[in-house]
């Protein structure tokens, strides 16, 4: 399903439903946004920022680790952290939001997942895909010399976990899973498959420029639900766990607690803001692929995209 960012219709229906506009507050303390490891969120980062500094305010970019940075958000020597997955965040989160000192601001409505993976030419050597059982009888297409007779399955990198084995053991499916060495390595395969138009599965995720440059579609697994991890009745495979697709990720933005207090117009952009996978991904491509500067591509896509991003601004100042 399409989704648009910033939605404009909400902007309008709140200033319809009489909301006053929010105070500007402290202009003159810089409002901090943590930069954490990965280009989409650091696309995600400064077009949040850019929209900060239309309002009238002053922005820091502070490099935080992700799984670090919520003691500094707790002490408000940052002020908000933009992209925050659900599968990966730190037990540290949770507790910093019971003891009041870090709060939520919304979705951020990337529509992330991880799934088993391929390009799309592959749908014409293994006919039937996206449907999962397709691979079972397919799976000697995907063979090779260290897998046979298996397929082979390029899974995440060793020490991201085994999602993929995980899979291929759970729904009973002959390919053996094969770590890459690194998510450079994962693209070098997609890379490669796609200008050989050989056959290729992998276990891959988005938003992820990838997906837009290699065409990459999720194969359809039963839908990741909680019993599936810990009840083997569960699903096709009345006797394992994991014979389902990833659970899915939520993307979510937080705050310090006193960020609406100092700054209220910013508490309420940011609170609005939200991003689509399909204006996040290109961008991720122009700076990870062609070159570019994250504060340039940002720059480009904000003027050629006002509409998506003004109306937040003005429902929070009009």
């Amino acid at each position: 399903m399409t989704r648009y960012s910033f939605a404009a219709t909400l902007a309008v229906l709140s200033l319809a439903g009489g909301a006053s506009a929010a105070d500007l507050g402290a202009v003159d303390q810089p409002i901090k946004l943590a930069v954490n490891e990965w280009t989409g969120q650091h696309v995600t980062t400064h077009i949040a920022g850019e929209m900060l500094k239309a309002a009238g305010y002053e922005v820091e970019y502070v490099a935080a680790g992700m799984m670090n940075q919520f003691q500094a958000i707790a002490d408000g020597d940052i002020h908000a952290t933009l992209e925050i997955w659900s599968s990966n965040v730190s037990d540290e989160y949770a507790v910093k939001v019971d003891e009041g000192t870090v709060v939520e601001l919304g979705n951020l409505e990337l529509a992330a997942r991880e799934g088993i993976a391929y390009p799309a030419h592959v749908a014409e050597i293994c006919p039937g895909l996206p449907a999962w059982e397709a691979l079972k009888a397919c799976a000697p297409q995907f063979a090779t010399a260290e897998t046979l007779p298996a397929g082979r399955l390029v899974d995440y990198p060793a020490d991201w976990g085994t999602p993929g084995a995980d899979r291929m053991t759970g729904l009973e499916l002959p390919f053996k899973a094969v770590p890459a060495g690194s998510e450079a390595a994962l693209i070098v395969e997609l890379k490669a498959a796609t200008e050989r138009k050989s056959p290729l599965l992998i276990t891959f995720w988005q938003p992820h420029w990838a997906m837009s440059a290699y065409d990459v579609q999720f194969v359809d697994l039963p839908a990741g639900e909680d019993a599936c991890f810990t009840d083997p009745s569960w699903g096709p495979n009345p006797n394992a766990v994991n014979d389902c697709d990833f659970s899915p990720s939520r993307i979510f933005k937080a705050g310090w607690s006193g960020l609406q207090d100092n700054w209220p117009a910013a508490y309420e952009i940011l609170s609005n803001y939200t991003l689509a996978v399909e204006d996040q991904q290109p961008m991720m491509g122009a700076i990870d692929v062609d070159g570019g500067k994250v504060e340039e591509v940002v720059a480009t896509w904000m003027s050629e995209n006002e509409g998506k991003w003004r109306p937040v601004v003005d429902a929070a100042l009009n």
